[in-house]
């Protein structure tokens, strides 16, 4: 690569996972109540609609992960976006909770498809790069969750639900334009050859993927939850602008964790994120007001890309076949069991939910914690030019 072709490759990655998570995934927290109270949609419509999306990321991330020549295609990238725009676009032409069920699920799947073939080409190019430009390009994922719930906060005075499906389309479809020319990964040209260090590789990899699927199962409680739960105690805008912290937050985020990678291990920044992140979920379940509110905000959008950053540098670290795919699809079974498992609770608020998704990603912490034992830091440590790795 030439030294511009990098940056330009990290900015298509960005604006590919912008407009298939920030936007095709995310922009639907927002629009939500502006659906319960202009389209009729109930509430449990409204968590059925999120299971759907869920239910399609799960799609995704499979064939990802058992056709991995879908991961290595332009065409696959390319008509995903594609999908995805045509599915937000076609959100206010019904009014079918049904209808709308089938338009998330494909959104979820196109998103997944996005994700893992945005992913995999970073890991791939970039490998041998600064650790922070694969960052940068996952903060177009919070950079996407803050320029939909702007848009939807300049909308909901002056138009309606429609509109706001309508500008998020507009939106991916800009995204899209800007991301259609990335690389996806290259075809591995020799076989990978198993050494004696495989039965130890598989441990390793098992306890990332235990972390990253708990971390599925607390992060998408507060990713769904958090602003109706603010909403509830702080009724206004509180809410829908603690999203909008939530990217903006999230948008330096993976790079900063990335470079921290340069100087400690992977494992034992996992395990810092991890905590750091369920204190946020937690925060506003123990204590009100509005600095409780803009704190959790700050700490679960400084951590949920980070979190993904970290596992996925990890899994693609250890050479474990086919790790990006195989992590999203454990995240993605982790995000429909969050829901489900706390739905119980939310008849007397969301309160215990929180504390129930912060103790889920505290447990997650503990996987990662086991990840540490005899982690192998030297591979670290020759890829990014013998920089000093500490185990802490």
């Amino acid at each position: 690569m030439t030294a511009s072709a990098p940056r330009a490759h990290v900015a298509r990655a960005a604006a590919a996972l912008a407009a298939g998570m920030g936007v095709g995934r995310f922009v639907y927290t927002p629009i939500l109540p502006l659906m319960h109270a202009q389209a009729g949609l109930s509430a449990a419509a409204g968590a059925n609609l999120a299971t759907a999306n869920y239910a399609g990321y799960l799609i995704g991330a499979l064939a990802g992960a058992l056709a991995p020549a879908l991961v290595r295609s332009s065409a696959v990238l390319r008509g995903s976006l594609l999908l995805l725009t045509a599915t937000l676009a076609a959100m206010p032409f019904t009014h079918s909770a049904a209808v709308w069920g089938v338009l998330r699920l494909l959104a979820g799947t196109a998103s997944a498809l996005v994700f893992v073939v945005a992913v995999a080409s970073l890991l791939h190019h970039l490998r041998g790069h600064p650790p922070h430009l694969p960052g940068w390009a996952f903060g177009g994922v919070g950079a996407g969750i803050a320029l939909s719930g702007l848009l939807v906060l300049a909308l909901r005075s002056t138009a309606d639900w429609r509109a706001a499906w309508w500008a998020a389309a507009a939106l991916a479809g800009v995204l899209t334009v800007g991301s259609w020319n990335l690389v996806p990964e290259e075809t591995p040209t020799v076989p990978a050859t198993k050494t004696e260090s495989t039965a130890r590789t598989y441990r390793w990899f098992g306890a990332l993927f235990v972390s990253y699927t708990l971390e599925g199962v607390g992060y998408i409680v507060a990713g769904t939850f958090l602003v109706a739960a603010i909403g509830q105690g702080s009724p206004g805008l509180l809410g829908s602008g603690a999203w909008v912290l939530v990217g903006l937050a999230a948008v330096p985020s993976s790079a900063l964790w990335a470079r921290l990678g340069r100087r400690w291990s992977r494992p034992g920044l996992l395990l810092t994120a991890l905590t750091v992140q369920a204190v946020g979920i937690a925060l506003p379940a123990l204590t009100g007001g509005t600095a409780a509110v803009l704190g959790s905000a700050v700490l679960f959008g400084a951590t949920f890309l980070g979190v993904s950053t970290l596992a996925l540098a990890t899994g693609a670290h250890l050479r474990f076949p086919r790790s990006v795919a195989l992590l999203t699809a454990g995240y993605s079974v982790g995000q429909i069991i969050g829901p489900l498992a706390v739905a119980p609770l939310l008849r007397h608020g969301y309160r215990q939910a929180l504390l129930l998704a912060a103790l889920v990603v505290l447990t997650a912490a503990a996987a990662a914690a086991v990840l540490r034992i005899g982690f192998p830091h030297r591979v670290v440590a020759a890829e990014h030019a013998a920089v000093p790795v500490r185990q802490r």
